[in-house]
């Protein structure tokens, strides 16, 4: 599998799920500029990054301007960054709602209508999402990051239509939980909050997976680099389930 010529954008890509995807797409050939608040992790990836926080339309166009100057228009745009709130309903202010669908829900939609012009006039394109299982069902105490990941999902099938007479694609990537520093944070939570071990903790976490296990990075990446090749291109306004058989 080649991506040879193409040029990526992959968010939340100095650490994690983005990290991991931006090294399969940079190894497959491809031109790959990451993005992500902090420089460290970014700097660390050895890859082209641009600084940006993905709820800033400004932010967001301006590091697109940036990365098309330096390696041209970009075919393919992963919209990875996001993060999780764990409190429950009768807790939740319209606050953390807003906190959830800015950075997972805004943040995709900031970089896809950022790329998308490039895609349309080079006649060709990858918009590629890493939504949740979350996105498919519902969880407890998650409801707002359950609702952003829901508005991915839908996000992604409309446009999915109205590009359909296009060679561009718009798909979602939909893990269960995956061994991530997220889900670190998300396991200390549980331990604070319950007294349950470390290992219970996961435990109960894994528990909604048949396989009884973690989702792994290279399976989500894995996963980007088959929808971003040519054999995935009938593939469009999909909701891409990685969980082991839970949904």
């Amino acid at each position: 599998m080649t991506l040879v010529g193409a040029h990526a954008v992959v968010t939340g890509g100095g650490t994690g799920v983005g990290a991991e995807i931006a090294a399969r797409l940079s190894g497959a050939g491809a031109q790959v500029t990451i993005l992500g608040r902090s420089e460290g992790p970014l700097k660390e990836q050895g890859l082209p990054y641009q600084i940006c926080d993905v709820t800033d339309p400004k932010a967001v166009s301006m590091a697109m301007d940036k990365a098309r100057a330096d390696h041209g228009p970009i075919t393919i745009a992963v919209a990875n960054a996001g993060a999780a709130l764990s409190k429950p309903f009768a807790k939740m202010t319209a606050a953390d709602l807003s906190a959830m669908t800015d950075v997972n829900l805004l943040g995709v939609f900031n970089i896809w209508q950022a790329v998308l012009p490039d895609m349309q006039t080079a006649g060709a394109g990858r918009l590629i999402a890493i939504a949740s299982t979350a996105g498919l069902k519902g969880y407890p105490y998650v409801a707002g990051y359950c609702a952003a990941k829901h508005g991915v999902v839908g996000l992604t099938r409309a446009l999915s239509l109205e590009l359909a007479q296009t060679p561009i694609t718009v798909n979602a990537v939909c893990p269960g939980f995956v061994e991530t520093p997220m889900l670190d944070r998300s396991i200390r939570t549980i331990v604070d909050k319950t007294g349950m071990s470390e290992d219970e903790a996961a435990r109960s976490l894994t528990k909604s997976n048949p396989q009884r296990r973690f989702i792994q990075t290279d399976e989500v990446a894995g996963a980007v680099l088959w929808l971003c090749s040519d054999a995935a291109r009938s593939v469009n306004g999909h909701a891409l389930s990685l969980s082991g058989g839970e949904i």
